[in-house]
């Protein structure tokens, strides 16, 4: 007969295990040897993505993260839940970039450079900071308890992602002449005040493909999301962060 414990509590007292251990090293000895009035505080595995551990300072880093992210301006920090439902997602998607070597882009540094300035010209956060300057960053990092090195290590891995969607879905995608006028005469148009200036649908043909393409990307890019949520082995061990909302497609895929 198995007696082996149920998989939760297995993966709970390897974790407990794990934090006692990290404890102990931490303190300089094993953490039942220290004085009682210095309290250690231990990390917590709050779920599990294909025997792949998400910690409770994960969660917190994620919030203090999501402030690089445009999508999130004027909408507030993320809740625990949500920055949980975007760990689990970007933790799939790198599980298959590892698993298909083909489809995987590493970004240069240039590029990583290119959109760390884009963030600190750009990002609504910035504007009354000054974050284009060094002074002014390293003051807007140091507010939100935020690393250079590790801002640049969350972008290279976005970018990442983003060339994975980019590679693995975008090829194939084919956008018709009759598309492109449709989209101009049924979205572009009226959108136009009387009186004004309308652009010729030639000029504005390439940018009307692009958005296009774009749509199909993450229509195609959310199903198979939502696929791989649904075959991988995802399990939630914190009560709190159960959540019945959708999974937050925009959030996953911009990191």
């Amino acid at each position: 007969m198995n007696n082996r414990p149920p998989f939760r509590l297995r993966i709970a007292r390897g974790a407990l295990c794990a934090w006692v251990l990290a404890a102990g090293l931490a303190a300089g000895g094993p953490a039942w040897a220290q004085p009682a009035q210095s309290p250690v505080v231990l990390d917590q595995v709050v779920a599990v993505v294909n025997n792949q551990a998400i910690l409770s300072s994960d969660l917190d880093e994620e919030i203090r993260l999501s402030v690089l992210d445009p999508s999130m301006g004027g909408l507030g920090p993320l809740t625990r839940r949500q920055a949980l439902d975007r760990l689990v997602s970007r933790t799939l998607i790198r599980q298959q970039i590892r698993q298909g070597d083909e489809l995987a882009v590493s970004p240069s540094q240039a590029e990583v450079d290119a959109r760390l300035e884009e963030i600190r010209k750009e990002l609504p956060a910035c504007v009354h900071q000054n974050c284009a300057s060094h002074a002014g960053w390293e003051a807007f990092l140091a507010a939100r308890g935020l690393k250079a090195v590790r801002v640049e290590t969350y972008l290279r891995h976005r970018l990442e992602v983003l060339g994975f969607i980019e590679q693995r879905f975008r090829q194939g995608i084919s956008i018709t002449p009759q598309q492109i006028e449709a989209y101009y005469r049924q979205t572009l148009l009226p959108q136009y005040a009387a009186g004004e200036a309308i652009p010729k649908l030639d000029a504005v043909s390439p940018r009307i493909e692009e958005i296009l393409l774009q749509q199909q990307v993450n229509i195609l890019f959310d199903d198979w999301l939502q696929n791989l949520r649904k075959q991988g082995d995802v399990e939630v061990l914190d009560p709190a962060l159960e959540s019945p909302d959708a999974p937050d497609a925009a959030g996953r895929a911009s990191e």
